[in-house]
């Protein structure tokens, strides 16, 4: 069966097809959902910055109107793309995910880094050019890590201050020049919890686009240590058993796969299947 979400460059000079507007990780919607007619909202008085062609979602072209600000709308909302993850879409959250790495990407690279003039878009390619000295932009990928440590049947799960309350979740962290993703595991528990880890294992990665995370998941054992917190990052860290977790990151997250997983292990569970 064909998928559902097709990326792929589309000429914006083409007539017709659905659009998206966005701005920094929210989607502008009405009753119908968050696409629209696309000729109709381009007759909108919006406050577009660009606009890009995405690919095909369920069979129709989309594109993507990159706005300058949240415009109102007469009968339309705002929608933030974590909303969307938390209702279960699995493929409309891939095809927003998309947008709005694209929608971020060609906000953030309207001018040239090195001389500041205006960018252009590549025909025929995901690039922004400098027309004047001819540096090229591509979307941004930050690869990050994200760990679960564990002890036997006890898990290290932590929280920030900016999670739901009461969440805790495992590990994270952006790799830093010159690291492997393995040293950033090691080096951001150790950081953030104060405590060593040994036998990192891969898990799976995972699209994150908040705003263009590649998130890549690792499941590490304890090696010793007391918790110390670094407290400008983590509000709270403990070790809970498997059999009494405190409420957890959403299940669409590969935060709550590297959990599922391990409980499954331990238990003789169904693995669960890990998130696009």
């Amino acid at each position: 069966m064909a998928a559902h979400w097709q990326p792929e460059l589309i000429d914006c000079e083409r007539p017709g097809g659905l659009v998206l507007a966005h701005h920094r990780q929210h989607f502008l919607g009405d009753a119908n959902g968050l696409l629209f007619p696309r000729e109709w909202l381009k007759k909108q008085e919006l406050p577009v910055l660009a606009e890009h062609g995405l690919g095909h979602f369920r069979g129709e072209p989309v594109y993507l109107l990159e706005l300058q600000g949240k415009a109102e709308l007469p009968g339309c909302h705002w929608q933030s793309l974590r909303q969307v993850m938390l209702e279960g879409d699995a493929e409309l959250f891939q095809m927003l995910g998309f947008a709005a790495q694209i929608g971020t990407w060609a906000s953030d690279n309207r001018f040239c880094g090195s001389c500041a003039t205006p960018m252009l878009q590549v025909p025929g390619e995901r690039a922004m050019q400098c027309p004047a000295c001819s540096l090229r932009h591509y979307p941004r990928l930050s690869p990050s890590m994200i760990v679960l440590v564990t002890r036997g049947d006890d898990v290290l799960l932590a929280r920030s201050p900016r999670f739901v309350s009461g969440v805790y979740s495992t590990l994270a962290g952006f790799v830093e020049a010159g690291e492997s993703v393995e040293q950033c595991v090691a080096r951001e528990v150790r950081e953030e919890v104060g405590v060593e880890v040994r036998n990192i294992r891969y898990q799976g990665s995972q699209n994150w686009p908040f705003p263009h995370s590649l998130m890549l998941g690792f499941h590490a054992d304890y090696a010793g240590g007391d918790i110390v917190l670094q407290e400008e990052e983590i509000e709270d860290a403990r070790w809970f058993s498997i059999h009494a977790l405190p409420p957890l990151p959403a299940s669409r997250s590969i935060a709550r796969y590297l959990i599922d997983s391990y409980v499954a292990s331990r238990l003789g569970g169904t693995e669960p299947v890990l998130p696009d």
